[in-house]
């Protein structure tokens, strides 16, 4: 089990925790953050990841700051639309596998027609699942009944699939409380990757720039052993 916001074409380190699991709840029902990656995505360019560029798509919150990540609304889709398309074009279409990306952009691109944030979040991330081969399933936190205090919310969604185990990032660990993950029999199991190869930027950039630069067959290959390593962690627990 692995639960996090919907992000804008995630980075590579949420990416593999991501495929890591069995199941994704899309954690929707907490505030939206406008310095978080639920409406924006650093763009590194192919030539080297040092050019960097936010893709932020304009996002209106009709309840002010406590406005919820499913309640946020992308401004002006058309507009949003057109500067998504032209800035992933810029960066990668020179990429071998462009071909292959763009054929599944348009599951993304109809996320703006909801005129949802969430939505088109989510669909980004989904569209790179797939590139990378997950089949796993999706579920909306919104639609599970858990209680409110952080770590307890999130026991409470692992428990709700029959989760055996919840994969957590080292953000997560530095404030979780294992105490009500054991209570449900769910194992807390840290989410790591290494800082070398394509893992270099995994935390700071949007994964596209591995899966253009490197390739999405080599970037799935690590992701499957990284996903490998923390599954063997979970069998042994």
């Amino acid at each position: 089990m692995a639960i996090h916001q919907p992000n804008l074409f995630p980075r590579l380190s949420t990416l593999a925790k991501l495929f890591a699991a069995d199941c994704w709840i899309v954690l929707d029902d907490v505030q939206f953050a406008r310095r978080d990656f639920q409406h924006r995505a650093r763009l590194g360019s192919m030539s080297g990841p040092d050019r960097r560029q936010w893709l932020s798509i304009p996002t209106h919150l009709p309840h002010g700051r406590s406005t919820l990540i499913k309640d946020a609304v992308v401004a002006d889709p058309d507009l949003a639309r057109r500067r998504l398309t032209h800035m992933l074009a810029q960066y990668y279409a020179k990429s071998p596998d462009w071909p292959r990306f763009r054929g599944g952009l348009d599951a993304v691109l109809h996320g703006f027609e909801t005129a949802r944030m969430a939505d088109l979040a989510e669909e980004s991330t989904k569209l790179l699942l797939r590139l990378l081969g997950w089949r796993g399933r999706i579920l909306r936190s919104s639609c599970l009944a858990v209680r409110s205090e952080r770590s307890e919310r999130l026991a409470d969604l692992s428990a709700a699939t029959g989760a055996r185990g919840y994969l957590c990032g080292t953000g997560g660990m530095r404030y979780l409380v294992t105490a009500p993950f054991e209570a449900h029999g769910v194992s807390v199991v840290p989410f790591v990757t290494s800082n070398t190869g394509v893992w270099r930027e995994a935390r700071e950039m949007s994964s596209l720039r591995p899966l253009m630069a490197a390739g999405i067959a080599a970037v799935a290959d690590d992701v499957r052993t990284v996903a490998a390593g923390h599954q063997q962690t979970m069998g042994s627990a």
